[in-house]
């Protein structure tokens, strides 16, 4: 695997696909010596965000004793050295591409943050490898789609003649950063986890449970993995390795009976991901663009029901003059509405009944005129405030406030836009990239530096259920953190940092001074490595699940030319060990799959097998969610996983060693 890159995402890719998926990575850098690295904007008051957050620590540290690093995750792991070879180069020229064995590789990443460095850098690889899978970041989505048509065409013109491409393997993929983190940064919000995984319109999250929490947080999915006893059991951790046979680790994979029955022993499930914030205000927060009567979009509910009153009191006139002048309906109506709008003659020389009726008529005319004044500027306001921004409503709880509306902060709206989930932004930019979004789907905004008192306030952040803090600015997302904590203290928190080291940091301190409210630090580059080394491993790979020293794998398949998977009902595909299907694509089969980096949601989600249920027939025009091991995926296509005998097979118990080298 070549890694080429000038930030941080480059690095954590690296560690991503040594760590989980135990390949053999070259990295490509900048050197030191031949061009500084780029200070990122978010960096610039890092200082800054430092020293408040020091003074933060150190009263927590005061009244709480020292912060616990148990349990805490650590985010700035190395790769192994034995799996990664670094190389130093301002470029990834031809010549840079060569030494570092583009010729025998099998995909290459370039994830550079400049687009135009990427795309030259894929032009370049594509033509010195027509068999390559290319991996490119890059936020233009038009311009992705163009590109990487183009780069597949010259791949299958490249190729020589009479050989195959295999298409997944020669495929490109256009990711960007913004778009992968989208689900994992919407899912922190919703569910309170980034570990989440994206596939056919669907949310899934793989959590751990510990032994006895079988009955807690709702019925999983299906059960991924049963951990080993010294996995939760701190006395077990000293235990022979023999002692429950000398290569038993988790069990993944298994059938019903022996999640079951394995007790004592801590399980990893799925879990679909689904809003719990409480009531919701959506109905009230579609406003023009939600479906339902013009009436309803134009005038408030007080007009409306004004508007009505006074159709029914014509009605009213219209029938007691049709009784009493023996008129007709219709052209007692007439007569009506003419008394209405006072241009009838006055009823000289009528009966009694006739005069008290004009006299009324006239009387709802009079009160008729300023509905009619306050509907008409309604409907003008309604219009003028079309292109413009909506105020947060009175009244609105359990709604999500996301601060910022960069790039990431665009993609994110758009997520919880698409879930039905409340949102309230706040940005102080008016002319940033996610306002104009903001507006066109009509989403509560509230403009301000939300480090300004009442701020925040008017985003109601007393009665929010979370807060995404996803600007550029670490010092901006670290206070307003803090200030909303000081506001509402289980407020779940999301924070998004630059450097890993620092959101450990403020991770650890935050949970320490707020125990019982969820706090979640993350860097862009550490939720977006995964989506990059899944598309690196294959198109069909999708994500990865880590178990302990093993992992699995989470794949799109196609059911058509699948010997195993076609004509076969979902139980019989079920191998223990090795294979499991999670949901079914029952769409057209022309439609085409969705990426990370697709802004189309047209197509329907896919069906989940608890919904189909176990006899459900695999079609040839399905497509197939699976969790499945290495060796199983390489089975079921008919390939080879990787290298054969210099990796372990999670799936036949094979363990990696301490050092993580292979073979």
């Amino acid at each position: 695997m070549l890694v080429c890159g000038d930030d941080a995402l480059a690095h954590r890719l690296a560690a991503e696909l040594t760590d989980v998926y135990r390949e053999r990575v070259t990295l490509v850098v900048p050197s030191a010596q031949v061009s500084r690295p780029r200070v990122p904007p978010s960096l610039r008051g890092l200082g800054r965000a430092q020293a408040l957050f020091g003074r933060v620590s150190a009263a927590v540290r005061t009244s709480a004793g020292p912060v616990a690093d148990a349990g805490a995750s650590t985010t700035g792991e190395t790769a192994p050295e034995e799996l990664v070879r670094i190389m130093e180069a301002p470029e990834a020229d031809d010549e840079t591409l060569l030494a570092a064995g583009i010729g025998a590789a099998e995909a290459l990443a370039l994830v550079y943050d400049d687009d135009e460095t990427n795309i030259h850098a894929a032009l370049r690889a594509r033509r010195l490898n027509p068999r390559l899978r290319l991996v490119i970041r890059l936020y233009n989505r038009k311009l992705g789609q163009h590109l990487a048509a183009l780069l597949d065409q010259a791949a299958a013109v490249g190729a020589p003649d009479g050989e195959d491409t295999g298409g997944a393997d020669a495929s490109t993929t256009i990711l960007s950063d913004a778009d992968t983190v989208a689900p994992a940064l919407v899912a922190t919000a919703v569910a309170g986890t980034s570990k989440v995984i994206e596939a056919d319109g669907l949310l899934l999250r793989a959590v751990e449970r510990p032994p006895g929490a079988a009955g807690r947080g709702g019925p999983p999915l299906c059960t991924l993995a049963v951990l080993t006893a010294a996995a939760h059991d701190p006395a077990a951790g000293d235990a022979p390795a023999g002692a429950n046979g000398p290569d038993e680790g988790p069990v993944l994979l298994p059938d019903d009976q022996t999640a079951a029955t394995a007790s004592g022993r801590g399980t990893v499930v799925l879990e679909n991901v689904a809003y719990g914030g409480g009531p919701s205000n959506g109905g009230r927060l579609r406003g023009l663009g939600g479906r339902g009567a013009p009436l309803r979009s134009l005038f408030s509910r007080r007009l409306r029901w004004s508007l009505a009153g006074f159709v029914g009191a014509v009605l009213a006139l219209a029938v007691a003059s049709s009784l009493t002048t023996g008129d007709s309906p219709l052209h007692a109506a007439y007569l009506s509405l003419l008394d209405l709008f006072a241009i009838n003659e006055p009823a000289i020389g009528e009966s009694v009944p006739r005069k008290i009726l004009q006299l009324l008529s006239g009387l709802t005319g009079l009160l008729l005129l300023p509905v009619l004044v306050a509907a008409a500027l309604e409907g003008l306001g309604t219009f003028r405030s079309a292109s413009t921004l909506r105020r947060p409503p009175r009244g609105l709880s359990g709604h999500v406030v996301l601060l910022g509306l960069g790039k990431v902060g665009t993609r994110v709206l758009a997520r919880l836009h698409e879930m039905g989930i409340p949102v309230v932004c706040v940005e102080a930019d008016p002319e940033a990239r996610g306002v104009a979004l903001a507006r066109r789907l009509r989403v509560p905004t509230v403009l301000g530096d939300a480090t300004q008192e009442g701020v925040l306030e008017a985003a109601k952040i007393h009665r929010a259920h979370s807060l995404l803090a996803l600007t550029s600015s670490d010092t901006t997302n670290l206070e307003v953190a803090l200030s909303a904590r000081s506001v509402q203290p289980r407020l779940r928190v999301t924070l998004r940092l630059f450097d890993d080291r620092f959101a450990t940091a403020v991770y650890r301190t935050l949970r320490a001074a707020h125990p019982r409210a969820l706090t979640r630090s993350r860097s862009v580059t550490f939720l977006a490595a995964p989506a990059f080394a899944g598309a690196m491993m294959g198109r069909q790979i999708l994500g990865a699940v880590p178990v302990e020293r093993r992992v699995l794998l989470i794949a799109r398949v196609e059911v058509r030319g699948q010997a195993a998977l076609e004509g076969r009902t979902v139980g019989e595909v079920f191998q223990p060990g090795r294979l499991r299907v999670l949901a079914v694509d029952t769409s057209a089969p022309d439609a085409p799959v969705p990426s990370p980096a697709d802004g189309d949601r047209s197509r329907p989600p896919a069906l989940l097998v608890r919904d189909l249920g176990p006899g459900y027939v695999l079609r040839p025009q399905d497509r197939v969610l699976l969790a499945v091991t290495r060796q199983g995926l390489g089975d079921l296509l008919a390939r080879r996983p990787a290298t054969e005998g210099n990796r372990p097979e999670p799936g036949r118990g094979g363990r990696v060693g301490q050092g993580g080298r292979r073979g």
